[in-house]
């Protein structure tokens, strides 16, 4: 077993906790593309995430938040007014929360490693984030420094001057009903370098764990874009460092409030090309995969990329029951990515681990067409589902109301060394869809979910009659 006795009893009943959150990036860039693969605000079902993070906005070298496309983003000179456009989604959903992110890739490190370490860049940038915030309508900034002391930055002082900067914008921001939130790095050898990770959490409403990217065609062999568990193949320290529950668990356990982590789930495949057919993770790899139609990026192909191929193009599917995630083959190609299954697990350790809601990047490269025959946004269907308890039936995407809330029951009856519990894992009764069994160890315990709801046995945990077969 991957997770203790109470942390599996925490994730059947995971709906009675506090409301776990959905942020979904959103890369404007993305209206550029061509064909199947254009995507603005007007594509963006707003019922879907309960944050809307806009990204990306820049810094200037003294400070000031700046716009990087005024064509797209503002209404001045015939502009687009994307930002205005983006805002007026919560008119559709009014409890949705819209997030200004500052920084990303592109923008790199040299900036805003010149901006912390000074009191009066500091002072601008806090000053003109809030005044930003305040003129666009905006709920909240996500600061995105890749990353701090790396990448041309100060290797001795970014550290430090990250941490006061978060802690002076969340003063600023806090004083006036803003959230602040950070996507960081996640695995131990990079995030040790860049952040007091104690001393942010105290100031940050949300912490972004960025667990992609975790294998590419820079590495030298096969690896998952997005691992839950290391695999038997992973044999140095920093190989071992390279899947979710590491980073996941480093965080905690260096102090971040595992209620404020946001388990970052991606919507793209990493990909390689494969020598001699070897497919299994782990392999040598000739290079990147081919790109994308739309993304045009070797080594990487969106979701809704490999959707719409798979309609003209045969492609061989495999599971890794090591690191819990999906991969597909054709040719040489290979091409590791999150599906609907993955994700339920994934957001069962979210509920298992009590962490505070998963964030996707991004929403322009889920299934927003329905090529795969699931469906518009099935990616983010399935995290409202397992995370919120929330069903997607129709094309509007009217939400089902979530279930009642709940109490965690009192100890379950068990039934020790019976012959029943022949090995680790969940159950349901035969006659009664409301009652569950969970084995371990050799010891079954018995659950009964709440009045009106039946055990899921796919999703794993209690779950309105309609929503599960029974």
């Amino acid at each position: 077993m991957k997770i203790s006795l109470c942390a599996a009893i925490f994730a059947i009943f995971g709906l009675a906790t506090a409301e776990k959150l959905i942020f979904c990036y959103h890369g404007t860039w993305s209206y550029y593309r061509q064909g199947n693969g254009k995507f603005g605000v007007a594509q963006i079902d707003p019922n879907l995430c309960t944050h809307l993070v806009y990204s990306f906005f820049g810094i200037a070298p003294e400070g000031a938040v700046r716009i990087l496309d005024p064509w797209l983003d503002l209404d001045d000179n015939y502009g687009l007014g994307n930002i205005r456009k983006f805002n007026e989604l919560k008119n559709i959903n009014p409890k949705l929360k819209t997030i200004a992110a500052v920084g990303g890739w592109n923008e790199g490190s040299v900036t805003f490693s010149k901006v912390a370490n000074d009191a009066t860049r500091r002072k601008n940038f806090v000053k003109s984030a809030v005044e930003f915030l305040e003129k666009f309508h905006f709920d909240g900034l996500d600061m995105d420094w890749e990353y701090p002391a790396q990448r041309g930055g100060n290797t001795q002082t970014d550290k430090k001057a990250f941490s006061l900067l978060i802690k002076e914008l969340s003063e600023a921001l806090h004083a006036k009903g803003f959230t602040l939130s950070a996507a960081v790095a996640s695995a131990e050898f990079s995030a040790q370098i860049s952040y007091d990770i104690a001393e942010i959490g105290k100031y940050l409403d949300h912490i972004g764990i960025m667990t992609y990217d975790l294998h590419g065609s820079w590495d030298h062999k096969i690896g998952h874009n997005s691992p839950l568990y290391a695999g038997p193949w992973d044999q140095t320290v920093i190989e071992k460092q390279l899947n979710v529950d590491a980073a996941i668990s480093y965080w905690i356990r260096n102090g971040a409030p595992p209620e404020k982590i946001l388990l970052g789930v991606p919507s793209y495949a990493r990909g390689f090309r494969m020598v001699n057919g070897q497919s299994t993770p782990g392999s040598p790899h000739a290079g990147p995969s081919d790109p994308g139609p739309y993304t045009a990026t070797p080594g990487m192909m969106g979701f809704n990329e490999l959707c719409e191929k798979r309609k003209s193009e045969k492609w061989e599917d495999h599971w890794d029951d090591k690191q819990f995630v999906p991969y597909a083959t054709k040719g040489s190609q290979w091409l590791g990515y999150d599906d609907e299954k993955s994700l339920r697990l994934k957001v069962n350790y979210v509920h298992s681990h009590n962490l505070g809601g998963v964030m996707m990047w991004s929403i322009e490269t889920d299934d927003f067409k329905g090529f795969c025959g699931r469906g518009t946004f099935p990616l983010l269907k399935e995290i409202n589902s397992s995370l919120l308890g929330t069903n997607i039936t129709t094309e509007t995407t009217t939400p089902s109301a979530n279930p009642p809330s709940v109490t965690t029951p009192g100890a379950p009856s068990t039934t020790t060394g019976s012959s029943e519990c022949l090995e680790n894992g969940y159950s349901r009764d035969p006659l009664h869809c409301d009652i569950f069994y969970f084995c371990f160890d050799g010891v079954k315990y018995q659950f009964r979910c709440p009045e009106g709801l039946v055990f899921d046995l796919e999703l794993l945990y209690c779950n309105w009659p309609f929503l599960v077969q029974c």
